[in-house]
């Protein structure tokens, strides 16, 4: 159930004024510190953030998808990292074990998650395996109580810091889809080592690095559903999944905007604002259409997930098209800085770097393209 609207309000005008004021003076320092503060990690336990998609019954705020769309496009208006601190929890890393989880599972997990106190992880792509995410190689054989798991995953959102991690893994001889099972496994068990995290063109501060399984005895009842169900499960997370960071992407956008507005009034070119020439009301005008229709799609189609409609192909066309669309505005934002903006101290160049992983996770944006034509070939239209 949504949240009565004054509380909602509440908690979205919180969320603004905790961007504006504690987040965006920090961006520099996340930049080059290359980390979140630890101080700000708390206050989001504090206000509930790691919380947002899980139930009320399990310590969470219990948002529908409509309301955590609109907390993502809010986190949007500052540095991706920020919200890549509890967005595991909220999203990918926590909703195979809502989705799929038993009631001891749940009961198990779900309350130090929405705390905070768990930080989770998904485990999907490997070291050849990226895409074609049915195709994974990382084993899990059946062995009394437990499962042995073995292999690498690589690019691992929150791997240095997770608890938790919803492992793919492939328990069936069959080589597709359907030999793949899902599995919550703890940090602390043995045989699970990370590795250095990566260094990456941008999202300084949100850390990817490989997870790697040697023989790691994972209980039996630790598997999500049943033997084979694991691709399903995944493809249902990264549904949502998508839809969140559509919603980011939209943030961004809105936040590039304002900047360009605030900096074309400001900076003077051929004895007057640069706001006044028609080229730059052009860049302008077209990004803020395509934000525009972006903020409409993802708004649509979190409104149908929450009514129980099938939005397996809205999902993917919000994601690649939201995610496409802030790429385009964060190019135009550096051409309307000018030289300003590919200098670091505007913070626009480091935008740009950072919305470009944005068309990469979650599915690619040429993986959003198959999805939207086979379900728009299914459909009939």
């Amino acid at each position: 159930m949504p949240l009565d609207p004054e509380t909602f309000d509440a908690l979205i005008d919180t969320v603004r004024r905790f961007v504006a004021e504690r987040l965006r003076p920090l961006e520099a320092q996340v930049e080059a510190d290359d980390a979140v503060p630890e101080a700000i990690v708390a206050e989001m336990r504090g206000l509930g953030l790691f919380g947002l998609s899980i139930a009320e019954d399990y310590g969470g705020l219990g948002l529908t998808m409509a309301e955590e769309a609109r907390v993502g496009i809010e986190f949007g208006r500052t540095t991706p990292a920020f919200r890549s601190t509890f967005g595991t929890n909220v999203g990918i890393g926590s909703q195979g074990l809502v989705m799929a989880g038993t009631d001891a599972q749940k009961a198990a997990w779900l309350p130090g998650i929405a705390r905070g106190e768990i930080i989770t992880s998904f485990a999907l792509t490997e070291p050849d395996v990226g895409s074609d995410s049915g195709a994974v190689k990382t084993r899990a054989v059946r062995d009394g109580e437990v499962y042995r798991l073995t292999g690498t995953k690589r690019f691992i959102t929150n791997a240095d810091k997770a608890d938790l991690f919803t492992v793919m893994a492939r328990t069936g001889d069959d080589p597709g889809a359907r030999g793949v099972s899902a599995f919550l496994v703890p940090r602390d068990l043995p045989g699970v080592s990370i590795g250095a995290p990566e260094k990456k063109m941008g999202q300084r501060g949100a850390k990817v690095a490989d997870v790697l399984f040697d023989d790691v005895p994972v209980p039996a009842a630790n598997r999500l559903g049943a033997e084979g169900e694991g691709f399903r499960i995944a493809m249902r997370v990264l549904d949502r999944g998508r839809l969140h960071i559509a919603a980011v992407c939209v943030g961004v956008a809105e936040r590039l905007i304002a900047d360009c507005v605030a900096y074309a009034g400001e900076r003077k070119q051929f004895a007057k604002p640069i706001a006044e020439h028609q080229l730059i009301q052009a860049m302008v005008a077209d990004s803020k259409t395509e934000a525009l229709a972006a903020r409409a799609l993802v708004l649509e189609t979190a409104a149908k997930k929450d009514e129980g409609a099938d939005v397996v192909l809205e999902s993917a066309a919000a994601k690649y098209f939201a995610s496409e669309m802030v790429g385009r505005v964060a190019d135009r934002a550096v051409q309307v800085f000018g030289g300003a903006g590919y200098i670091a101290d505007h913070g626009i160049e480091r935008l740009y770097r950072d919305v470009r992983l944005f068309r990469i996770y979650e599915g690619t944006s040429q993986i959003q393209q198959l999805v939207i034509a086979r379900e728009t070939m299914k459909r009939g239209s």
